[in-house]
Order: structure tokens, then sequence, then C-alpha cells
């Protein structure tokens, strides 16, 4: 632990030392069509075009997320299931920081790379993604000029834009705009290599990506099951979006959302386990040899549709003055490569969540919230079902825009896991509080 967090002093150190002109140059810098990483990106889905702003040379803007949570759960399972982690008492979990690089590249093009510079799962410094973002071309004529007042275009490697929860979830040191302390149970978060198109026009929004399926390159074919020599088709994953995102007059809002990821071969899917930074919750549920590093998805269930996957997600947002409601509905169903040789129908997973918020304050400085999250369905075999179950009570203060203090009790209980699972009558419960920093 000592040589992990040197390393993690070093890195920082000498990132800053390289950056810090750059931030110097970049303090006040202006980046176009840009989603702030402070209180003011709350509620901020896609990022916003802007056409009125005006391009005056290249700028850079050096940012970060920060995160220092304190955990107190206490877990159990059924008698005679596998032993739970002993050593879970109440504690600070290890720091986790991202360093966010936004370049104005030109009028209307810019360029967005995310770090993680301190995370659960990763050790060392690890790129999320990067991407370059059009918003207009550097073509001439008015015809390039109407399709890009409405047309976004995305390149690059980056989160794909299926459903809108995505947007609310905590990301490694990046957790201001969560209002709770974790993401969903099943949380649908993957970044893959693609490009994107988003269309708007009054209040409607289209989105269409296509990408490579995986969280990473890849140039090989993948291997079937117990061959060293026979390999199988890897295709593309196919991504879809349409919304509704309408401010109805000063005090309400409404936006509605419809989303669908597809890949009918992949070399390995990750849309349930795309999260390279960990669970919010320390290990929640883990076995007695559990490590920090390698058992980083505490808390959360992924259905392992690794090879065939077909995903819906339906989302509606409702926020009346300080009232916020924000539900989502997801079914997905898919299967493992093995699965799909030994000629095993697909298995099919639904998910239910519902956040109910209140904001205080003409600045909304203050608020206190509900969630209620259900995973149901078959993510063991094609045989028999599973439910995982959680309620939260969160609230938060922010003390600065950037500066926020939020606190979580969870309870979350595992139902149909077969005797021997070490989630057979598993819960867990606690409380967790994070202190944020977003800039």
């Amino acid at each position: 632990m000592k040589r992990f967090l040197t390393n993690c002093l070093r890195k920082a150190a000498v990132a800053a030392l390289i950056l810090s002109p750059l931030a110097m140059q970049g303090q006040q810098a202006k980046i176009q069509n840009w989603r702030p990483y402070d209180q003011s990106g709350i509620n901020v889905f896609e990022a916003p075009k802007d056409s009125a702003s005006t391009f005056d040379g290249l700028k850079v803007r050096i940012g970060a997320g920060f995160t220092q949570q304190f955990q107190s759960l206490t877990h159990s399972n059924k008698a005679g299931s596998p032993a739970l982690y002993p050593r879970l008492k109440p504690g600070f979990n290890l720091a986790m920081a991202n360093l966010n690089v936004d370049v104005q590249l030109a009028d209307g093009i810019a360029l967005n790379l995310v770090t993680y510079l301190s995370a659960r799962h990763h050790n060392e410094a690890w790129v999320k993604g990067g991407y370059i973002q059009f918003d207009k071309v550097p073509f001439k004529g008015k015809v390039w000029d109407d399709i890009f007042k409405v047309v976004t275009l995305k390149i690059g490697h980056f989160g794909v834009n299926y459903g809108d929860q995505h947007f609310r979830r905590s990301d490694g040191g990046q957790t201001l705009y969560n209002p709770f302390i974790e993401n969903y149970i099943m949380d649908a978060f993957a970044t893959e290599v693609g490009g994107e198109v988003i269309i708007r026009k009054n209040g409607f929004i289209g989105s269409a990506s296509v990408t490579n399926g995986l969280l990473s390159g890849g140039v090989q074919a993948p291997l079937e099951p117990g061959s060293t020599t026979e390999t199988y088709k890897r295709n593309p994953s196919l991504v879809g979006k349409l919304a509704y995102d309408k401010q109805l007059n000063s005090s309400l809002r409404v936006r509605v959302a419809g989303s669908v990821f597809h890949n009918s071969s992949s070399g390995r899917s990750t849309l349930y386990a795309g999260d390279r930074t960990g669970s919010n919750y320390w290990f929640a549920m883990e076995s007695a040899a559990a490590t920090a590093k390698d058992n980083f998805t505490s808390g959360r269930v992924s259905p392992n549709f690794t090879n065939q996957i077909t995903a819906v997600q339906l989302n509606g947002l409702v926020k009346f003055q300080g009232l916020e409601l924000f539900g989502t509905y997801e079914n997905a169903q898919g299967r493992t490569i093995n699965e799909k040789v030994a000629g095993t129908p697909k298995r099919k997973v639904d998910q239910y969540a519902v956040d109910a918020i209140y904001r205080i304050g003409a600045k909304e400085n203050v608020f206190f919230g509900v969630r209620y999250n259900q995973v149901k369905g078959e993510l063991v075999n094609a045989t028999t079902k599973q439910t995982v179950e959680r309620v939260a009570f969160g609230a938060g203060w922010f003390l600065t825009k950037n500066v926020l203090l939020k606190g979580e009790y969870v309870n979350q209980t595992y139902k149909g896991y077969a005797t021997g699972n070490i989630l057979d009558g598993g819960k867990f419960k606690g409380l967790v509080i994070e202190a944020v920093v977003g800039f």
C-alpha cells in the first residue's frame, strides 16, 4: 500500500509539472459545447449545442475529480454459504482521482481526454478514453453550416450513449453528478471505439453509434471455446437513442428517452462490466480472500452477456422547482459464447430504478433523496431467476459549486441464489460518506 500511494503521488506530481503551463493558459479557457465538471453539470445529458459562442484560438482546460470516502458497512449470508470477507470494518477507502483535459482545437471542434490517476481497480494511471467532437466542420458552404446547426459528430474512444443513467453515475474520482454513492446494481457503462452522430431540433434528440464492440482496440478474431485455432465472428455494437428534453417553463423540465444497444457476436461485450475504476461499496459481499483491486465490483451484478446482447433502457426525468424524479426501466437479454455453442437459450434480465430528490434553496446547494433499485432475472443460468434489491437514502451539501459533501445509508438484499453461492441469502447495509471536488 505504501508503494502504491508513493507511485500515485509521484504520477500526480509529474502530471502537475507537465501540465502546469497548459493549466495556466487554460484557467479561463472556454470550451465550446462542454459539460462542466462542477454542480452546473448536474442533469446535463448530451453535451449542449451552443452555436452562439465564439472561437478566439486554441485553448486548453485542465480539470479534475477527487473523491474521498468513509465507509461503515456490514454484510452477511445464509449459514453454510462460503465465508464473507471477515475484516469489513469502518474506515476510509482509497481516494480516487481523475484528470480531465479538454482542448478547443478550432471553432466547433473540441477534444476530450480523461485519465484515471487513482482508482480501486487499477494501481497505475489508466486512460479512460479520448475523442474529438465536431459541432462545426472546417468546410465552406451553406449546406455544411445548415447540417451542423443540428448535428454533432463524435469520433474516438468514448462512453457509448446508451440510456440516460450513465450521465448520472459515479466514474472514479468524478462522483459529483451522482446524488447517491453508488451506481445502479446492473451498471450499464462501456467505452468502445467508434463514431456517434447526434441530431437535435426543438427539444427532440436522436443519436446513433457504431463501435468496435470491445472495451479497447482489437484486430484478432476471438477463439472458439476449447480451441486454439478455431475462431468466431466479431461484430460491431449498434447503439441508438431517441429523447425529448424540454424546459416547459421556469419551474418545470421534462425529459423522456429510449435507448437500445445490440451486438450479435462480440469478442467480449462489457456493457455491464465496463467500469475500470470500481464500486463505491468496498468488500461488500466479497469472499474472505478478496482484494480491493481484483474484487472491485462489490454490490453490483452483471448478467455476463459477453457474446450476444440486446438491451433496451427507458428513462424519464421530471424536475419541478426543487423536486426531481428520475426513473429507469431496463430489459437485457443475451448469453456467453459457451452458452451459444451449447445451444443454451438467451437469458433475460429486468432492472427497475427510481430516484426522488429534493433540492433546497435558490442555488439548490442542499439535497435529500431516496433511491429504489431492483434487478430480477436469469443472472446465473437460463433455468433460475435471482433478485437483487437496494434501498438507499442520501443527502448532500454543496459548500461551493465545486465542493460536495454527501452521504448515504444503503440496504441491499439477494434472493434466489443457489445453496453454496456466496450471495445465497446475502445482505449488506450501512453508511458511506463522500467528500467530492470537481472542476
